[in-house]
């Protein structure tokens, strides 16, 4: 397994978050790296795909709502620079083949190149096991890939866990509202 899991990012609000989420998404796309974006819900899914409307980035949605497209998004989601938004629970047991899925070789070879298939997770499941299967669904059968979170303190799971602890050490530290904190202790 060589996926690199990396540090989640947490900002102090949940504007800047999304602000750096699509500012990783338009730098990943450049570099033609396909992207799945994990949501918690179906409306934080939407909420994503407008932000991606309104930078003209073009997206595909996997949720409850299209099961009759479900196996061609899938199939779409691995192409390079193929920007894919799915709740956590949707489109498991389905690999996402690099490339597409196609015959053409050097499409895969490409994508791994440049690193394979990216997990952005945009909130943390009360379940570690739930975020871990959305990590998993990059780095398969020896692909490379990558995964990282994205949270805010105004995350349900950050309130509920001590944001305004995380907040008040946050503040005393001067960070701006853009910035973020990464750490292997908050991830």
């Amino acid at each position: 397994m060589i996926r690199s899991d990396l540090d989640d990012l947490v900002f102090l609000t949940k504007k800047a978050k999304y602000s750096a989420l699509i500012e990783e998404i338009l730098a990943l796309r450049e570099k033609s790296v396909p992207i799945l974006v994990g949501t918690v819900s179906v409306d934080s899914s939407e909420q994503v795909s407008e932000l991606l409307k309104e930078k003209n980035i073009s997206h595909q949605i996997l949720n409850a709502k299209h099961h009759e497209k479900e196996a061609e998004i899938i199939a779409n989601a691995g192409k390079p620079g193929m920007v894919t938004i799915a709740t956590n629970m949707a489109g498991r047991g389905t690999d996402i083949q690099l490339g597409g899925n196609n015959e053409k070789n050097e499409l895969k070879e490409k994508i791994k190149k440049s690193g394979g298939l990216y997990i952005i997770g945009t909130e943390r499941h009360e379940s570690r096991r739930v975020d871990n299967q959305l990590r998993g669904r990059s780095g398969r059968q020896g692909d490379p890939g990558s995964s990282k979170f994205f949270l805010s303190l105004e995350d349900d799971l950050m309130r509920i866990f001590g944001s305004e602890k995380l907040d008040s050490v946050l503040q005393r530290l001067g960070l701006e509202e853009n910035e973020s904190i990464q750490h292997p202790w908050i991830s």
